[in-house]
């Protein structure tokens, strides 16, 4: 059996595309797997290295706002679906999966007439162009949140591995804590924007360093690739009190283990980390994107109504909002353990699994 997943450009699209690939093998060892993506997304870093093949088709971005660049836009499209057929003859699938976003419609373009079987996957709460125009002749439209607005919408959740999935946050703490240069003892603040970073966050909880040591909580910041995070560091001497780690970095690899060292996230809201979060019990600040049409805020709200998570707007994301707020939620052991349980028991940690059946069964395995 051959399948071909289409997804890229970030980790919001490749995380459940991959997550799926490896599901399918798992089920079926004998399956054919190759990945559909574009020249400039982060799939052409995270695929390879997941061992899939990955065949490229030219993007077609739509632009945010009417001018010259729009009027173009037909013929990219038009240029992007006859390469995808192309790939589409090469392949020759028995089904393709979409995940939404640039090189997904090309593709649902090309399949649109029927001649290969189409699952899609929508990532978010609300879903995208591509995955609402796909919706309407796809055989199946699975989603990862309840009342995502989609035709025919199936709620199964969002595939996520199961390195993340299967975690022990407990067992792993001290483990976890050691790899990044952590206390081993002492409550641990996450703090990500995603592999593009988050400037705003970087900046206000970087700025909040000095009263989250004074609490005595360490922090484990991933700033991305466009930086930001600068912690105030005191002088030598300026206090006899035992240093409290502030870790940055631009990108962690091992979220499983940052997972695991966390005791409090602070974080974006899109789909992957609102699913990887709540699926492993860690209680989050949220903090929404303040583009789009509002997906990241609609993502979490089912998280937080639960009670396993905070929302905070980008505009009060200040350093006075994280030193008033933070330090006193990372040391409560108690709200935090509420929150953990709370949030685990909102979202399908095994939505992986769910998925790549029901694509064996729509592409004739099942």
């Amino acid at each position: 059996m051959r399948v071909l997943l289409a997804g890229g450009g970030t980790a919001g699209h490749t995380s459940p595309l991959l997550a799926t690939a490896d599901a399918l093998r798992r089920l079926r060892p004998d399956v054919e797997i190759t990945c559909l993506g574009t020249p400039r997304g982060l799939e052409n870093r995270v695929v390879p290295a997941a061992g899939y093949p990955l065949e490229l088709i030219p993007p077609v971005p739509m632009p945010r706002k009417p001018g010259a660049d729009l009027l173009k836009v037909p013929a990219r499209l038009r240029a992007a679906v006859r390469e995808t057929r192309r790939v589409l003859d090469r392949v020759r699938p028995d089904v393709v999966v979409g995940y939404g976003g640039y090189v997904s419609m090309p593709l649902y373009l090309a399949v649109r007439k029927g001649q290969v079987p189409l699952v899609i996957h929508e990532q978010n709460t609300v879903p995208g162009l591509a995955n609402k125009a796909g919706a309407r002749f796809a055989r199946r439209v699975l989603v990862s949140f309840p009342d995502t607005p989609l035709r025919g919408a199936e709620y199964v959740g969002l595939p996520i591995r199961p390195m993340i999935s299967g975690l022990d946050r407990a067992a792993r703490r001290a483990e976890a804590r050691a790899f990044f240069g952590l206390d081993p003892d002492r409550p641990t603040l996450l703090v990500t924007g995603g592999s593009q970073g988050a400037r705003r966050l970087n900046q206000a909880v970087s700025g909040a360093a000095g009263a989250l040591a004074a609490a005595g909580v360490q922090v484990l910041h991933a700033e991305g690739k466009h930086g930001g995070a600068e912690p105030a560091v005191p002088g030598p001497g300026a206090s006899d009190a035992p240093e409290v780690p502030y870790v940055v970095v631009e990108y962690i690899d091992r979220m499983d283990l940052a997972f695991a060292a966390a005791d409090l996230a602070m974080c974006r809201a899109g789909a992957n980390s609102v699913t990887e979060a709540a699926a492993v019990g860690l209680p989050a600040v949220y903090v929404p994107l303040p583009i789009g049409n509002g997906e990241q805020r609609k993502n979490a709200e089912s998280v937080v109504a639960a009670g396993g998570g905070i929302l905070v707007d980008d505009a009060d994301l200040t350093t006075e909002w994280v030193a008033a707020t933070v330090p006193p939620l990372a040391t409560d052991a108690d709200r935090l353990a509420a929150m953990g349980a709370a949030a685990s028991g909102v979202i399908p940690r095994h939505a992986d699994e769910l998925v790549a059946r029901i694509v064996l069964e729509v592409g004739g395995a099942g």
